[in-house]
């Protein structure tokens, strides 16, 4: 039983929550960059909402089934065939031995994932079967998927059939708004170039992995040159580099870092980091550690419908 690569797609890799609690060992989260995605595609198949899955990022495979599952995409939003019928994202896809799905032109967003029923014939390591492409460790030996790997599975049962509710059903923008919480360094910026962050436009730069997001802007400064301890960072910290050109820590960056941090994107919103592409552009919104939590709470509600989703 297993999923075989005809084509690999330009990084395509197993993901889940990653290796949380292990930054003080030096090693951060990794794991799927919209983990909302990933749990909605994992409920479509019955599957714990964390359940490792395959992360695509803006090309997609051609996977060969070598045996009867089920399978659901969420995410971002390709044109997709099994054999030569189109399937659609969002709900659960029935797949027999030999078929063969095709990931073509890519419509919006930058990230889909596929789950799968069926269990992992493999070991976890640090409790997490995901892929840290940066270091080279986890799942694939640390590596993305290349033609000819397969994905060795056992315990393919079958699943009830299931949709997202329309709510659910995400539609991806090339201009996003993200709300962020104010830095411990943003006292290092005068009020002009603190406001710099919040009354541009900024652009995603080709200089974006799974370590850091650069951005396109004009030069936020600092008010005066000092001198920083490194000091802990995580996914979505907004550092000011001396170039004055943000940075976005992402899933696999640094846990820490010497640049001022001036922002810190919050919980309900670092989903929208998986699905950016180059060129790009985000508006950020400054809000108040209260407001931020209670924003994460209406989300959580609304993934769970109730229970729907729990």
């Amino acid at each position: 039983m297993s999923i075989e690569f005809l084509k690999s797609g330009l990084q395509t890799s197993l993901q889940d929550f990653g290796f949380h609690g292990q930054m003080h060992n030096g090693i951060s989260a990794s794991g799927a960059m919209d983990p909302i995605a990933m749990e909605l595609a994992n409920w479509l198949v019955s599957k714990p909402k964390k359940s490792t899955l395959l992360e695509i990022t803006l090309v997609g495979p051609i996977l060969k089934f070598t045996t009867d599952m089920q399978i659901a995409i969420c995410g971002a939003y390709f044109d997709c065939l099994l054999n030569k019928t189109k399937v659609e994202n969002n709900t659960t896809i029935k797949v027999e031995t030999g078929d063969i799905l095709t990931f073509n032109k890519l419509k919006y967003g930058a990230r889909a994932y596929l789950a799968f029923t069926g269990s992992l014939i493999q070991q976890q390591f640090l409790n997490s079967f995901s892929t840290h492409l940066s270091s080279g460790f986890g799942s694939n030996l640390g590596k993305r998927f290349k033609v000819g790997d397969k994905i060795k599975l056992h315990h393919c049962h079958n699943t009830p059939v299931r949709k997202l509710p329309k709510q659910l059903q995400p539609y991806y923008s090339n201009h996003i708004q993200i709300r962020v919480t104010q830095g411990i360094e943003a006292d290092c910026f005068n009020a002009e170039n603190l406001n710099l962050l919040y009354s541009q436009t900024h652009t995603v730069s080709n200089d974006f992995n799974r370590m850091g997001i650069r951005l396109n802007s004009k030069s936020i400064k600092m008010g005066s040159s000092q001198s920083m301890t490194s000091s802990g960072i995580t996914q979505g910290t907004i550092q000011i580099p001396a170039d004055g050109q943000p940075i976005i820590t992402s899933v696999e960056g640094q846990t820490i870092g010497g640049y001022p941090r001036i922002a810190n994107i919050i919980q309900a919103d670092l989903h929208l980091l998986g699905q950016l592409k180059v060129s790009h552009k985000i508006n950020f919104v400054k809000v108040d550690v209260d407001y931020a939590q209670q924003l994460w709470k209406q989300k959580s509600r609304l993934l769970s419908l109730g229970g729907v989703l729990g």
